[in-house]
């Protein structure tokens, strides 16, 4: 177990930079970018705390929902080019023969990699996200100050508002983990073979499989398939849509217990689980490559 925890920490040292550093770096220029806005009158901060006292509940719940829909898709694209980098890192930099020495075996060294991917690094940027969150609030009360309306209420009201979506971002982060766990597991397996390359065929072999049943099956078009519709479906993320547009369009108050009780029961729970068994099989696949094609 202490080798297992050994190898995910090494997947979190090597990786840091794009789930650790990269996202700081960002926060801290667009903190710096609000502060300068604000100094140098291009946002009028007396106005912008009396809008914020207008509709108080709706902004701090769009600005949240806003902010964390954009640091999943930001982990989206960098968990995608892990996969694709991270699975083909030992054959890359010629350490393949040192980890082959060791008393681990190539499986368990593809699932410390699957496993960071799961767990340490997304965590990196679930925990930035909240603290660019928390500027995000901190900013905005400290306007309502500005403008002479800050209260203690409005303040616990923020505070709850932080809690609640920081629950609701957890969940949804969770089970979209666990939705897209087969793509990043397939993604893993292609680059323990093919390396770097695993990036472009990763991205046309949907298209290759549906057109081979386009031609076998027949059908108006490839992308007109039981396979890319299926593929569709898989890729969309487990998160009533319709739901977040309300909030951002002010239409409905936001209760986040509802919110996931209504999200967990509508999850497609058959999915996941054949998609963490597809994932299971790619996984043994990769490591039968790499103990067969890079033998002790």
């Amino acid at each position: 177990m202490k080798a297992f925890l050994a190898l995910i920490r090494r997947e979190f040292i090597e990786h840091r930079g794009a789930f650790l550093i990269a996202p700081l770096i960002l926060v801290g220029i667009v903190f710096l970018l609000t502060l300068l806005a604000f100094s140098a009158d291009r946002l009028d901060s007396r106005m912008s705390g009396q809008f914020l006292t207008v509709f108080p509940t709706w902004v701090f719940e769009a600005g949240f929902a806003a902010l964390a829909s954009g640091w999943l898709v930001y982990l989206g694209f960098v968990l995608f080019f892990y996969c694709a980098d991270g699975f083909a890192a030992d054959k890359r930099n010629n350490s393949m023969l040192f980890w082959k020495s060791m008393p681990v075996s190539d499986l368990k060294v593809l699932l410390s990699k699957l496993a960071a991917a799961l767990t340490v690094l997304p965590a990196g940027v679930f925990a930035i996200a909240l603290v660019s969150i928390l500027l995000l609030f901190g900013v905005a009360y400290v306007t309502t100050m500005v403008a002479g309306l800050g209260s203690a209420a409005l303040l616990g009201n923020i505070a709850l508002i932080y809690a609640q979506m920081t629950l609701v971002f957890f969940v949804v982060l969770v089970c979209a983990l666990l939705w897209y766990l087969p793509y990043m597991a397939l993604v893993g397996a292609m680059a323990t073979a093919m390396g770097r390359w695993a990036i472009p065929l990763a991205v046309l072999l949907p298209s290759i499989v549906s057109a081979l049943e386009w031609v076998t099956l027949g059908g108006a078009h490839p992308f007109s398939t039981r396979t890319w519709a299926y593929l569709d479906y898989r890729s969309q993320m487990p998160v009533s849509l319709d739901v977040l547009e309300g909030i951002w369009e002010g239409e409905r108050h936001f209760e986040p217990m509802s919110f996931i009780t209504d999200m967990l029961a509508r999850f497609d729970w058959l999915q996941m689980g054949i998609g963490a068994v597809f994932a299971a099989v790619m996984l043994y696949l990769a490591s039968e490559y790499r103990r067969r094609a890079y033998p002790t």
